[in-house]
Order: C-alpha cells, then sequence, then structure tokens
C-alpha cells in the first residue's frame, strides 16, 4: 500500500492498519484477447524467469533507493518525535487549549477549535520531509506527479484528517474524562467501529478524492472476464460492477492492483499502470493473491492480531503519561491526562511504543503477504498454463518498474518490510509446485 502518514495520522495507524493488508503491491494487463488464450499469450510474450535479477544500471538504481527510504523511515521516526517535541516545548498545544476553552464551555465545540490546530500544525512542520520524499521519488522516476497535482492532494489529506481526527481526539478526551484509569480501553473500544466504518466507506467517499476510477468492464472487457473466472473459482462474490480501472498514470509509474472494502464496497482495482506493463495471466494471478487475503480471513486475522497488539500500546501510554506530565508537564502548560494540551505528549509515547513493536507488525504482515502469494498460485492453477512462473513474471516486472531492491538490508527488513523481498517471492513462486507428483494445494483444492 502507498500511504504516507504524518505522525498525528498515528492513531487512525493503530486501528486501520491491519484493515489495510489486504492491500498489497501487484501487477496486471491490457491484452484484448479471449480468456481461453491469455495464458499462452502471457508466456510466449514475457521471458522465462529463473531469479530475480536487474540489470547493472537498474540494480544500482533499487538499491540506492531502498537505502534512502531505509534513512527516511529512521529519520521520519525521530523527525515526529521532535514535532510533537517543539509543540510541548513552545507551549504551542497549551495555547491552542486555552483558544478553544474560551471559545465554548461545550467540549465537542472546544474538539472542533483544537484538533484542527494541532493537526495543521504537525502537517505543517512534517511537510519539508514529505516534500523531500516526493522529490526522491521523482528523482527516480517513480513519481511523475506535477507538484501543483502533489499540493493539491496534500491539502485534500489534511482535510479528510481533520474530519476524522477532530471526531477522534474529541472522543478520546470525553473518554479519559469520563474514565480517568480504563481509558485506553474505552477509547480503543470505541475507535474500532469507527474506524472500520472509514474503511468501508473509503472506495465510495475518499478514494475518489484523489484518482479517476471507470468500470473496468468497459476499459479492458477480456481482462474483467478472465477476473471473473478467478473470483468464481475463490467462491466469492465480486461482480463486473465493481472491478474498476484506476487512472494512475498521470502521478506514478508504480504498479498496483488490489481488493479492498468489506461487504458491498468489496470491490477489485487495477491500475492503468499495470495494465499497460502486464500480461492478463500476471493481473489475474496478482488479484488471486489479492483475493487470498479475503478468503484466508486475513482482514479479520489482521485486525484481531493488531487490535491487541495496540490495545498493549494504548496500556503503555496510560502507564507512562502520567509519569511523562508529573516531570515535564507544568513547563509545557499541561494541568493533566485530561487536558487537550496533553495529546502530544501521548503521540510521542504511542510512537515509541509502536516504533519499537514495527518488527513485530512488519513480521505478521510478511507472513500473511507470503501465505497471500501460495493462494494466488493455487487459485490460479488451471487458470494459468504454469502459474509458478506467471508468479515469477509478474513479480520480475514489478520489480524492473518499481525499483525492488534484489539485496536490501535485513535490519530495513526486519523493521519496516510488510512483505517479503522480491527475490524471496519470485523464488517460492518458482519452486511451490505441490502438483508436480499428483497433490493438491493447502487453500485451493
Amino acid at each position: 500500500m502507498q500511504n504516507r502518514i504524518s505522525w498525528m495520522l498515528l492513531l487512525t495507524t493503530l486501528v486501520v492498519f491491519p484493515l489495510c493488508l489486504a492491500q498489497a503491491q501487484t501487477t496486471d494487463s491490457n491484452a484484448r484477447q479471449s480468456p481461453s488464450n491469455a495464458s499462452v499469450a502471457g508466456q510466449s510474450n514475457t521471458p522465462r524467469v529463473t531469479v530475480y535479477t536487474l540489470s547493472p544500471e537498474l540494480y544500482k538504481k533499487a538499491h540506492e533507493r531502498n537505502r534512502i527510504q531505509f534513512r527516511l523511515e529512521l529519520i521520519g521516526f525521530v523527525y515526529g518525535l521532535v514535532v510533537l517535541w517543539v509543540i510541548l516545548r513552545w507551549r504551542l498545544a497549551a495555547n491552542y487549549r486555552d483558544w478553544a476553552e474560551r471559545s465554548s464551555g461545550r467540549r465537542i465545540l472546544q474538539a472542533v477549535v483544537f484538533s484542527p490546530l494541532l493537526v495543521l500544525s504537525i502537517a505543517v512542520l512534517t511537510l519539508p520531509l514529505d516534500i523531500y520524499s516526493e522529490m526522491v521519488e521523482k528523482r527516480f522516476g517513480i513519481s511523475v506527479q506535477s507538484w501543483g497535482s502533489w499540493s493539491w492532494d496534500w491539502v485534500k489529506a489534511e482535510l479528510v484528517a481533520l474530519v476524522i481526527f477532530t471526531i477522534l481526539i474529541w472522543l478520546l478526551y470525553v473518554v479519559i474524562h469520563w474514565s480517568p484509569r480504563r481509558w485506553w480501553f474505552y477509547f480503543w473500544l470505541v475507535s474500532l467501529p469507527i474506524l472500520t466504518f472509514v474503511f468501508f466507506i473509503s472506495p465510495w467517499v475518499i478514494a475518489p478524492l484523489f484518482n479517476k476510477f471507470e468500470p473496468l468492464q468497459a476499459k479492458n472487457p477480456a481482462l474483467t472476464a478472465a477476473l471473473e473466472q478467478m473470483v468464481q473459482r475463490a467462491g466469492e462474490n465480486i461482480p463486473p460492477e465493481r472491478m474498476f480501472w484506476m487512472g494512475a498514470g498521470e502521478k506514478t509509474t508504480a504498479l498496483n492492483a488490489y481488493v479492498t472494502g468489506l461487504g458491498a464496497s468489496k470491490r477489485i482495482v487495477v491500475w492503468d499502470t499495470t495494465i499497460a506493463k502486464m500480461s492478463t495471466p500476471q493481473i489475474v494471478f496478482v488479484a488471486g493473491h489479492e483475493m487470498g487475503h479475503y478468503v484466508l480471513h486475513h482482514v479479520l486475522l489482521g485486525l484481531a492480531f493488531f487490535a491487541v497488539l495496540f490495545l498493549i500500546l494504548f496500556y503503555l501510554g496510560y502507564l507512562m503519561i502520567g509519569w511523562v506530565l508529573g516531570r515535564w508537564g507544568a513547563g509545557w502548560g499541561i494541568r493533566g491526562t485530561d487536558d487537550w494540551a496533553s495529546l502530544p505528549a501521548l503521540l510521542i509515547l504511542l510512537s515509541v511504543f509502536m516504533f519499537a513493536a514495527n518488527p513485530i507488525a512488519s513480521g505478521f504482515s510478511r507472513y500473511q503477504e507470503h501465505q497471500a502469494d501460495q493462494y494466488g498460485l493455487e487459485v490460479t492453477h488451471g487458470l494459468n498454463a504454469d502459474s509458478g512462473q506467471i508468479g515469477a513474471q509478474a513479480f520480475q516486472i514489478l520489480g524492473e518498474v518499481d525499483l525492488s531492491d534484489p539485496d536490501p538490508n535485513p535490519l530495513n527488513v526486519f523493521l519496516f518490510y510488510s512483505h517479503p523481498t522480491i527475490s524471496d517471492r519470485v523464488q517460492f513462486c518458482l519452486s511451490y509446485d505441490p502438483w508436480a507428483h499428483g497433490g493438491t494445494g493447502e487453500f485451493v483444492k
């Protein structure tokens, strides 16, 4: 998933991230052939893959980009802490609280004043890092978006964040005021259905704010038919009316396709960049991988796993916030935990705990992504002439276009990789063949 968030988005990340596990990296096609001929054409037009390799020029670029991204992850963590500390040290949060309290005696109206001021302050202070990250993507040819378009997307993202966080921050301090000793549990509990609802409506309300979507049937009927075959074999219900083409090419050269949403909002989305680079069999494999997240209940399992993890983090925040405010709160102008101005201090604690827990979260995500790769191979076995080779070709093309490092820093993988490395994924596709000796797949019989 290509999400870029400020540290203020931590509260949403704590609950929404597991729901977003179903968004994975991908591939695709625009071949105008019948589904029955798709497998043959897909193999004949793409060189056979035996291992993930890049040309010397691409390898150098991929390795350098990966090195910079790793450094940005570490810098971003520290920079986020510094931003929150500056807001506390300069008493910006205390000033915003004073303005909010002077504006009204009602806490809901105070939240409407305090929350946007704090969210925008964090957004503006982290903007230099966002700009630098975009410059890196432009340097390596991943982003082709104009600065005007990028700026407008940034504004829209902040407006969406203002709405979400005003509600969440108001709820947080209502709960803290109501239950000083159990707020960590009650806030965690009430935020889950709210953010699940946000995830449910996102394909209809939020995603169209940033990209253009059109029915895939109108853009590529052959691909739609091939995807429909895979969906039926998976036993899922995603009709062609919920398969969409997304115009990503005006902003990025990266490839992606995904299954998103819940219930009636569940849909398959294929980027136009993917259709331009991939064959129909390859995108069917990628969509099969994405379908695996739903069939294997990764969304629900991920939600349960991360919900427990973040409940622990909230509890640790509760244990530590009193000590932090007792030591430095007076200097920051904070009266107590139920003071609006305490939020940046709480976010610092949660950020630190989140960073410490990141290897656990990343490892769990990599495990689910590996399972989804396996499901993609199994559900396309028989639909594609050689599902393993098709999968390897898909990851090879994805790696070439997205500049995936064949030899990433192991520490980077351990800390931040939500997916297995492209090299490992290609090797798995080439080696997984339970049907060679008369066996069957584990997930698709």
